[in-house]
């Protein structure tokens, strides 16, 4: 009746990975730079969980009575979008990034979309969604043209107003254009972006969805399902596996997936929880707000003990990251960086896991957990961990 919860906190890396240069993200440090840009940080829950003993963060003290275990990973995987982190996770490592399109996809693959669609396409442009809905959205009602945009992460994002092109149609033309972006075309993620609202006033709805491309390995999920150990998920997680081996309580924010980590854990007999909370990645680190950034991080500092205080004697917690989005930085986008490590549970021995050398370890060690075999590109540390 063993149980298990990976908390994935989107975009709260924890300092630059080794080779942070090569990807254009020297000197990101997430939580780094919102502390000293903050003044410092009023975490108390996560500080006395351990989190300012993975290292020096300003506000945060080391706690000699940690209530967890903390340490660091580094991505072994190649790219830095949330699809090669969560993959890492569940075992299964990148040997190239998904390509990106710094000027807009190639002319053959947007009337490749638009003949498969039977509607024309506005926009093929790189940049932030909030701006591109602003301008293409009048477009848009005059012609019925999807907008199509890009950024620096390996999407192809289709954005349409929902009283112009019905979500189910939305969601179709993200199925066709997932089924024709083959290589070299592959993106890692095509998304849905319904927006809604008027001219000056345009929002984006909480019916977006991602629709990834399937791992190319054996995952964690995958493991568990062949062995009929439950999986559950909150957030974007079964979009990123593509639907595979897992389903997801989709949310429309932190607050709600908080209230669904809840949920499972005063429900669920036993399993894997996924869950993702991408406020601090959607919402702020790619809006480069800081302050907004800092605001999610305290309210899940306050959401904490009481999803701790509903964990049972054989259960395990661990809150980590994907990748990092460092909102003080000029870069609007994921950032190469380390992740936090923290475990929780009536049987963790508060310790120093030390740092990482991928995000499999993790997988790793929830299969080690519930008894499989399976490893993926990972080490357990359970041994470590546990009484």
């Amino acid at each position: 009746m063993k149980r298990a919860v990976i908390l994935i906190l989107d975009g709260v890396g924890i300092g630059e990975a080794p080779d942070a240069a090569a990807y254009g993200d020297a000197g990101s440090d997430t939580l780094g730079n919102v502390a000293r840009a903050c003044g410092g940080l009023d975490l108390p829950r996560l500080e006395r969980f351990g989190l300012g003993n993975i290292r020096p963060l300003d506000g945060l003290e080391r706690r000699g009575d940690a209530a967890g275990a903390w340490g660091t990973m580094r991505p072994a995987s190649a790219g830095k979008d949330s699809t090669a982190g969560h993959w890492e996770i569940a075992g299964v490592h990148l040997e190239r990034p998904f390509p990106t399109f710094p000027n807009g996809f190639p002319r053959e693959v947007i009337e490749s979309f638009a003949r498969g669609t039977g509607r024309g396409v506005s926009g093929n442009v790189v940049g932030s969604g909030t701006d591109v809905i602003d301008r293409y959205a009048e477009e848009q009602r005059a012609t019925g043209n999807w907008i199509v945009y890009t950024s620096a992460d390996s999407v192809f994002q289709i954005a349409a107003d929902e009283a112009v092109i019905p979500l189910a149609e939305l969601y179709r033309a993200c199925e066709i254009a997932r089924a024709m972006l083959k290589p070299p075309h592959d993106v890692s993620r095509v998304i849905a972006r319904p927006f809604a609202g008027t001219p000056g006033s345009y929002k984006r709805t909480a019916n977006r969805r991602d629709y990834s491309i399937e791992p190319p390995g054996e995952t964690l999920l995958d493991a568990l399902a062949k062995a009929e150990i439950p999986r559950a998920g909150v957030g974007k997680v079964d979009d990123l596996f593509a639907g595979r081996s897992i389903s997801s309580k989709h949310t429309a924010s932190n607050a709600e997936g908080i209230r669904g980590i809840k949920e499972w854990l005063s429900t669920a007999e036993s399993g894997l929880l996924f869950a993702n909370l991408v406020d601090f990645d959607q919402l702020f680190g790619h809006r480069n707000d800081v302050a907004g950034f800092y605001g999610a991080l305290r309210e899940f500092d306050a959401a904490l003990p009481s999803i701790t205080s509903r964990l049972k004697e054989d259960d395990l917690l661990f809150i980590t990251a994907d990748h990092g989005n460092d909102p003080t930085t000029p870069s609007t986008d994921h950032a190469r960086e380390r992740v936090p490590l923290l475990a929780g549970g009536m049987r963790v021995v508060p310790r120093d896991l030390g740092e990482r050398q991928t995000f499999s370890d993790l997988g790793a060690t929830v299969a080690d957990w519930f008894g499989l075999s399976f490893r993926g590109r990972g080490k357990s540390f359970l041994s470590e961990l546990v009484v």
